[in-house]
């Protein structure tokens, strides 16, 4: 039986877990409910609370990418059930993550909460917009003077939260340190 799940937990992933004993502890959570695949309240709330974010990306041969995102809390938008969307400003101008998903959409969003020692992943697929203004003014920050390059797009596939585990707790010292990349 498919599972959403399963978009993490590939046949290595599950043959790995089978021979170190906790297979059957994540098939028997999987019976009683898989991974969401909406946006429900809580993970809504949860977004907008952020002000920091993870986007993983890889090439077609594989080769993994993580950038940081940041911005003021709700920089990451929830545009509906399955869609999240966020401003790109320019950078380091060397367009890794654009190119990795010219040629690959599938990609990862980590969120974070260490305060509350909580931890989010999102699985899905993204693309970058580019000349829609109807778009950039849903995701603009309008206190920040940057030009808006282009838009990401992000449709949730699945998504899971952490257990608090290892997770050393931090508070934010302020909030004028928030800078957008």
């Amino acid at each position: 039986m498919a599972h959403r799940s399963d978009i993490a937990f590939s046949t290595a992933v599950k043959r790995a877990q089978t021979e170190r004993g906790s297979r059957s502890i994540y098939e028997r959570k999987m019976l009683r409910r898989d991974w969401p695949d909406t946006i429900d309240a809580d993970l809504a709330d949860f977004i907008r609370a952020r002000d920091s974010a993870y986007l993983g990306t890889a090439s077609t041969s594989g080769q993994p990418y993580i950038q940081h995102r940041g911005g003021p809390p709700g920089f990451i938008r929830v545009l509906d059930e399955h869609t999240l969307a966020f401003a790109d400003y320019s950078g380091n101008r060397q367009y890794i993550s654009v190119g990795n998903l010219s040629e690959n959409d599938r990609a990862f969003l980590f969120l974070m909460d260490y305060e509350s020692r909580r931890r989010v992943k999102l699985w899905g697929t993204a693309r970058f917009v580019e000349n829609d203004a109807a778009l950039v003014e849903r995701v603009r920050d309008p206190d920040y003077p940057a030009d808006v390059e282009r838009v990401l797009l992000f449709r949730v596939l699945a998504w899971d939260v952490n257990c608090p585990s290892h997770i050393t707790p931090r508070t934010a010292a302020t909030s004028e340190g928030t800078s957008h990349e």
